[in-house]
């Protein structure tokens, strides 16, 4: 099971990655769970400068300060499957 973790706070942008998120697991048919993190200690574990909002996959960012379409977030989850591909 994925774990994947949206970073920030519950602001349109959040929401806007969470739901990309979901929809990118469901097409590829992964199962996942999404966690939303908005406490401030917990967000600067992951590293001193992250930018809001965030994209965390089994604990490691991919994507920060912005939201990423549901099509980049697809080439990351594939990356993390199938992790001796590259993607370009």
């Amino acid at each position: 099971m994925k774990k994947i973790q949206i970073l920030g706070p519950s602001d349109m942008e959040c929401r806007r990655l969470a739901e990309n998120a979901k929809s990118a697991a469901r097409v590829l048919g992964l199962i996942y769970k999404i966690e939303k993190v908005v406490d401030t200690g917990t967000i600067r574990r992951f590293g001193t400068a992250v930018m809001t909002p965030a994209l965390a996959i089994d604990g490691q960012i991919r994507i920060a300060g912005r939201v990423a379409s549901v099509a980049e977030i697809q080439k990351i989850l594939i990356l993390f499957k199938n992790p001796d591909l590259m993607i370009k």
